[in-house]
C-alpha cells in the first residue's frame, strides 16, 4: 500500500474532531501531503487549512500544483516566509503571520479562515501543522505544548480534523509526547513503504 493510501485511509477510520499525529520522514513528506489533501480532504469536499512553519507556501503551492493536487478549497497560514525569505509575491489563499513564535497569530489565523469558509456550511475543515518540528525550534516547549492543547481544543468544538506532522529526522522523545498527549493516535510512516 502506498504512503498516500495509508494516510487517506487512516484518516477515512478517523471520527469528526480527531486530531491525529503524522510521524514522517523527509522521503514520505510529499507523499502523506497528497495523501491527507488528494485522497481525504479533496475526495470528501473539505476545506483545508494549511500552517506551515517548515516551508514557505509558494514552494509547497508549487510542488502541489506539480502533483495535480486541486487546491481550490485550501487555504495557507505562512508562518516562515518572513523569517526566511521575506514574502515575495504575494499569493492568492495564503495569510502571512510575521514569525512562527507568534502562537496566538496562528490561532487567530485559522480561527478566521474557518469563520471565512462557513459560507460552506455543508463542507468539513481539516486542518494540518506543518510541523512541530519547526515551531519547536522556534518556542519553548512548555508555550508549544499550552498551544497545541489551546489549538486542538479549539478544532475539536468546530468539529474539524486536525493533523500534526512531526519530522522523524528531527524529532525527540519530548516532542513526541506532547503530540501524544494531544492527538487521538499517531500514524508513524516508515521510508520502506514509500517502495
Amino acid at each position: 500500500m502506498t504512503v498516500a493510501l495509508k494516510v487517506g485511509e487512516k484518516l477515512e477510520k478517523m471520527p469528526e474532531a480527531s486530531v491525529l499525529g503524522i510521524k514522517t520522514s523527509i522521503n514520505t513528506y510529499f507523499d502523506v501531503i497528497q495523501g491527507i489533501l488528494d485522497n481525504f480532504a479533496n475526495a470528501r469536499g473539505m476545506d483545508v487549512i494549511y500552517v506551515t512553519s517548515t516551508v514557505p507556501a509558494t514552494p509547497i503551492l508549487n510542488a502541489l500544483k506539480m502533483l495535480d493536487i486541486d487546491l481550490t478549497n485550501t487555504y495557507f497560514v505562512d508562518c516562515i516566509s518572513n523569517v526566511l525569505m521575506g514574502r515575495g509575491e504575494e499569493e492568492e489563499n495564503v495569510l502571512y503571520i510575521e514569525s512562527p513564535t507568534m502562537l496566538e497569530m496562528i490561532i487567530l489565523k485559522v480561527e478566521y479562515l474557518i469563520k471565512k469558509t462557513s459560507r460552506h456550511a455543508e463542507r468539513k475543515k481539516i486542518v494540518i501543522l506543518d510541523s512541530i518540528n519547526s515551531l519547536a525550534i522556534h518556542n519553548n516547549t512548555k508555550i508549544l505544548s499550552e498551544f497545541l492543547h489551546v489549538l486542538t481544543n479549539g478544532l475539536r468544538a468546530k468539529d474539524a480534523y486536525t493533523v500534526i506532522f512531526m519530522l522523524a529526522e528531527h524529532s525527540s522523545e519530548e516532542l513526541e509526547n506532547i503530540v501524544a498527549f494531544v492527538c487521538d493516535d499517531v500514524l508513524a510512516v516508515e521510508v520502506e513503504e514509500v517502495e
